[in-house]
């Protein structure tokens, strides 16, 4: 009896166990890390100096496992009682963000040690997106914080990329590092890149121009293209729409030790879509195939050669749905756009040794667009040039890069008397540093000299400081210079299909060029064992002198003249994630003050919303991926100085993986919020309407079904 009520009294006993967590790279304390006993259901959460506290342990071994959020998860036996403080190293996780190699700092660093703020979308976000739109990465951009798809033509679907509420032409659009896109086809570019093939998406906000040259002054966008592995990879991807729009899309990649291959094709059939019934198109007739072959060659580990060719067609034609369907009356307003593209990228990379490489890579485009409404044609070629060296060295605390690039673009307008052809040639240089003052601090400076033949010289230095202070908190604080080649493709031109739009005077004109800061903040920590927290805070300002405008001459012609003050935009934006076991909760807000203060007033930039929030659920688990978006926009104002409504949209998209693909539905803006249902689009006559500014969803609601087909079966993704 007496040994029974001994054994009663051991077990009975509790202990306390004490541990300390600290990051294995420099021994800092981890913040809001996790020790947690399964068996026993107990845990802590460690404090400011990295110290948790476990009460109630009963005497015994068991299995304890410690995390963080980016570092690796460990797994150890713990004798109780443990007299001492025990001392937890975790290492950082190599599948995590941090992790993450970025290519638009040209730089091999990871993201959390680069000063230049940088904006990642993965291939799991990638996949997302493409299943609520495979046509084109519109639907990337649109849902990203701080940035607007502004659709230029109803008829068309033409949408250009606004950054913090900057025009399009502000946006450097980079495919792999090369210019491609913009000039000519202008608002056509978004809506001819396919999204199956990138896999990531890289956002720098603010001006880029030291590494990136004239047109990053509101920021780039980089879009990385998918690389051949040893396992084949092979998707077949097919969606259709209740507006009868089908596309297909499919990718192959394979290499071997000495070669590689990735081939990507699609093809985009929409037919003309009018869900308000007035006889407009609300979706043009669409017809676009693309392809983009690409062979890589290793001769040795350390060297990489690859070769690429994108081409695409793509015919498009809106207005008036009875001559679209019935080729019927022809004086019936119609708009259609017939564009040609292709483009050849050619990449050598080699390592000189462990810490030097050299980069050298060439481009050449050619863009054909004939542009057509009644009474008007605007038809012409575009060649663009790019040719780029670029030397790194990477030291112990020191990271170089030095490189020369030269950029030509050649438009040539056929059947025009207003003579608008345009030649611009630009060389540059540019040094780039960062440097490594401690763990905590982290220093980047550059520099690029420019010279556009006919504009003149450009210096551009950047700045940007990274403080660190522990592997939760990180804060970032940069600016530089940038400026833009004035041309005819503006977003104001585009709006009246350049139907008198006088050429450019390079006598009369200067560049325009900016200056610009920005401040963020990031945090993150788990709130309990359970419930991962992070929020970034970003506060920015963008100042353009010398701004482009187009005005009427009061002869019927438009001509382009320089602002006599600032453009000027500032705001902030919140972006905040929950994660808890499958499910994600992401919110965020956009405060977009753009200001034109050329104008009486300084009024704010017309269709640019001051306020926009959002909000993403994700559930996701190895089976299911299911997400429920809403989005609201504020209130515009019309050029007139009309303030519009704000609207709310909404959104769901389903997902099922199986061994051999994914089947998918997307209910998009499934309250069918679109403008026709606050102001119409288009005023009467049929035979020369007056389109009205967009500032709202045009096509409304939108049901999509899908399926992709993996023949090698789904790969193994890191969240």
């Amino acid at each position: 009896m007496l040994s029974i009520s001994l054994c009663a009294y051991v077990n009975a006993q509790t202990n306390t166990l004490k541990v300390k967590i600290l990051a294995a790279s420099n021994s800092e304390p981890l913040i809001g890390a996790t020790i947690y006993a399964k068996t026993l259901e107990k845990g802590a959460v460690t404090d400011l100096d990295g110290m948790a506290r476990v009460d109630g342990l009963p005497n015994g071994t068991y299995d304890f496992t410690i995390s963080f959020l980016g570092f690796e998860p460990l797994e150890r036996k713990i004798e109780i009682p443990y007299a001492d403080i025990l001392i937890i190293y975790l290492k950082e996780d190599g599948e995590a963000l941090e992790e993450v190699v970025l290519q638009s700092n040209r730089s091999t660093r990871t993201i959390k040690r680069i000063p230049t703020r940088i904006e990642f979308i993965g291939a799991e976000e990638l996949g997302e997106k493409n299943a609520m739109n495979a046509t084109n990465i519109s639907m990337v951009l649109r849902e990203s914080t701080g940035i607007q798809m502004q659709q230029t033509s109803l008829s068309s679907g033409n949408s250009n990329i606004r950054i913090q509420g900057l025009d399009g032409r502000y946006t450097q659009l980079l495919r792999d590092g090369f210019p491609l896109y913009g000039g000519f086809s202008s608002g056509l570019s978004i809506m001819q890149i396919p999204p199956l093939d990138l896999k990531q998406f890289e956002i720098i906000k603010g001006s880029s121009s030291t590494l990136y040259g004239g047109g990053a002054i509101a920021g780039l966008v980089n879009m990385i293209s998918k690389t051949p592995e040893e396992e084949a990879d092979l998707d077949i991807m097919l969606t259709q729409t209740h507006a009868l729009g089908t596309t297909g899309n499919v990718f192959y990649s394979k290499r071997n030790k000495k070669f590689g291959v990735t081939l990507y094709g699609s093809g985009h059939y929409q037919k003309a879509y009018d869900p308000e019934d007035d006889g407009f198109s609300n979706l043009p007739l669409t017809k676009s195939v693309s392809i983009n072959p690409k062979l890589f060659y290793y001769p040795s580990d350390e060297t990489t050669f690859w070769f690429g060719v994108n081409g695409t067609y793509d015919d498009r034609i809106g207005g008036v749905i009875d001559r679209i369907e019935n080729d019927g009356n022809n004086n019936l307003y119609t708009e259609e756009n017939i564009s040609k593209r292709i483009s050849t990228q050619l990449v050598y990379t080699t390592e000189i040794d462990s810490v030097r490489s050299l980069n050298i890579k060439n481009s050449f485009a050619y863009f054909n667009r004939n542009l057509t409404v009644p009474s008007l044609n605007f038809k012409g070629d575009q060649f663009n040039s790019f040719t780029e060296i670029t030397y790194h060295k990477q030291g112990t605390r020191a990271d170089w890069i030095l490189g020369a690039n030269l950029y030509t673009i050649d438009f040539d307008e056929e059947s025009s008397t207003l003579e608008r052809d345009q030649k611009d040639i630009t060389a540059g240089l540019f040094i780039n540093n960062i440097y490594d003052f401690s763990d905590n601090w982290i220093l980047e400076t550059g520099f690029r000299a420019d010279y556009a033949k006919d504009w003149g010289f450009f210096p551009l230095p950047k700045i940007s400081l990274l403080y660190k202070s522990n592997n939760s908190f990180s804060s970032r604080i940069g600016g530089g210079l940038g400026y833009k080649i004035p041309d005819i493709f503006t977003e104001e031109a585009e709006f009246i299909n350049f139907n008198n739009v006088l050429a450019i005077d390079k006598d009369a004109l200067d560049a325009e060029r900016s200056y610009g800061v920005n401040l963020d903040f990031n945090y993150e920590t788990f709130l309990t064992d359970e419930i991962g927290f992070s929020i970034n805070q970003l506060f920015y300002m963008t100042a353009i002198q010398e701004g482009l405008l187009l005005t009427d001459t009061s002869t019927g012609f438009f001509q382009f003249e320089n602002a006599q003050d600032d453009i000027v935009s500032k705001g902030a934006e919140t972006n905040i994630k929950f994660t808890y076991k499958d499910f994600r909760w992401f919110l965020n807000y956009a405060f977009i003050d753009t200001r034109l203060n050329y104008l009486n007033g300084n009024p704010q930039k017309p269709l640019t919303a001051r306020n926009n929030a959002g909000s993403v659920v994700m559930y996701e688990n190895e089976k299911w991926r299911i997400g429920y978006e809403t989005y609201y926009t504020g209130k515009q104002l019309l050029s007139n100085g009309t303030e519009t409504t704000d609207f709310i949209t909404m959104g769901l998209l389903g997902m099922r993986n199986f061994s051999w693909g994914t089947v998918f539905i997307n209910f998009e803006n499934f309250t069918d919020r679109r403008q026709s249902r606050f102001s119409p689009l288009v005023l009467p006559p049929t035979t020369d309407p007056t389109f009205t500014e967009i500032y709202a969803p045009t096509d409304g609601f939108i049901f999509s079904a899908g399926i992709i087909i993996k023949p090698f079966g789904q790969k193994e993704e890191h969240h």
